[in-house]
């Protein structure tokens, strides 16, 4: 490999880029800062943004310096890309609190050592802005014919675009202009639905700098028929342990389907190319192989290996192949709700693995539910001591959603 331009479109990373040749060059002979920003609109990182932190540390790894720039100050505009309606305002209090969050995260990934990766937050020039300066002073630069033509403007416009998230670009292009200011960052990498942003930011330090500065976007994660990854019956896909279990988070990679195995290997794990392509080819039945070792690396990643071993061996467990049941989710119950009998909605509804008694009902209806390994038929079944041998019981929603249900 050359460079970790190689490493990046080998893996498959890249979708989009400025300036392709004096790019790459720059990525070939120098080491440069760069800089991807995460809006802190929730108290976790999600499987999301995993794939743009393997990015950054890739980068890392051959030399390069990351800044990590937490988005604490466009947060309390909102990004418009991707979205049909304007973003909920969040306060500065739960803004923090999910910043905070977020540094906690990024630890995981980079090492911040010795100056090889900066931790920053825009709120400490966003804030401070006063409005008329920095419109004289950014808003010159832009055109509004220009701005409408960008794909996350233009998709807001027929249901409404509010002029709160019309600055966002301007925002967003000044954090890149600040970035280069005070740390010399000359690129900005995100993912590809931030192409419209990072070029005003590159167009931005040209005209106000005159300097030349880049920008590089990266696939989305998606499924081999372009649907997002990382949605789950529960929701998103989320990096921290309390809200996404490491036995979730290591069930969700295991059950992906087939022709996705090979993508999510090479965007999501160290291993190998050539390991990779081996396991991404394995024919018919053998690829389950294939995604044991995706589910693993991922879940060693995010959330460490002991963590990661423990959910491999709840999962085979399961599945017969021997391990440990205390590492399967489980939801504590009262004795004495026990002894007193809960109907089985309800103690889903307690373990949290239906939204609503309708779901459950459907479920239990269609046949989708077992409570020891025996089919549940009647809505109205009651569980009782008889039900908890040892004080525990099982519970089985579909074919792979296993909970256990201890009592105390």
């Amino acid at each position: 490999m050359g460079s970790v331009y190689d490493v990046l479109m080998e893996r498959g990373y890249i979708k989009q880029m400025t300036h392709q040749e004096p790019l790459i060059e720059l990525l070939e002979k120098e080491k440069v800062t760069f800089y991807i920003g995460f809006d802190p609109t929730a108290d976790s990182l999600h499987v999301g943004h995993f794939l743009q932190l393997m990015v950054m540390a890739h980068m890392q790894r051959a030399g390069h310096r990351p800044i990590a720039l937490i988005g604490a100050g466009t947060a309390m505009v909102g990004d418009p890309s991707g979205k049909t309606d304007m973003r909920k305002l969040m306060t500065r209090e739960i803004i923090q609190h999910n910043a905070e969050c977020f540094k906690k995260q990024f630890s995981a990934f980079l090492d911040f050592s010795e100056d090889k990766a900066i931790m920053v937050d825009n709120s400490e020039w966003l804030l401070e802005l006063n409005y008329v300066d920095f419109l004289r002073e950014i808003g010159i630069y832009f055109s509004v014919n220009r701005m409408l033509t960008a794909e996350c403007y233009k998709n807001r416009l027929e249901k409404g675009l509010t002029f709160l998230e019309f600055n966002y670009m301007l925002m967003q292009a000044y954090d890149f202009l600040e970035l280069y200011r005070k740390y010399g960052c000359t690129i900005q990498l995100g993912g590809d639905d931030q192409w419209s942003n990072i070029l005003a930011g590159a167009d931005l330090i040209r005209r106000k700098e005159g300097a030349e500065a880049y920008g590089l976007t990266f696939t989305l994660l998606t499924t081999s028929e372009g649907k997002k990854m990382g949605k789950t019956e529960a929701g998103a896909l989320w990096l921290d342990a309390e809200k996404t279990s490491p036995y979730d988070f290591y069930q969700y990679w295991r059950n992906i389907n087939d022709p996705d195995v090979e993508n999510c290997l090479a965007l999501l794990t160290f291993l190998p190319m050539e390991e990779v392509r081996r396991l991404g080819r394995l024919p018919g039945e053998q690829i389950n192989e294939a995604k044991k070792v995706l589910a693993y690396e991922v879940t060693k990643l995010i959330h460490g290996e002991e963590a990661a071993i423990k959910a491999k061996d709840a999962a085979e467990s399961l599945f017969g192949a021997g391990g440990n049941f205390d590492n399967i989710p489980s939801t504590n119950l009262p004795s004495e709700r026990a002894h007193q009998g809960i109907g089985i909605l309800d103690l889903m509804l307690h373990a949290q693995i239906i939204a609503s008694k309708g779901e459950g009902r459907r479920l239990i209806t269609q046949g989708g539910v077992t409570v020891n390994g025996v089919k549940v038929t009647d809505v109205y079944q009651m569980l009782e001591d008889k039900d908890f041998p040892n004080g525990k019981l099982m519970l089985k929603k579909g074919k792979k959603v296993y909970h256990q249900i201890i009592l105390k």
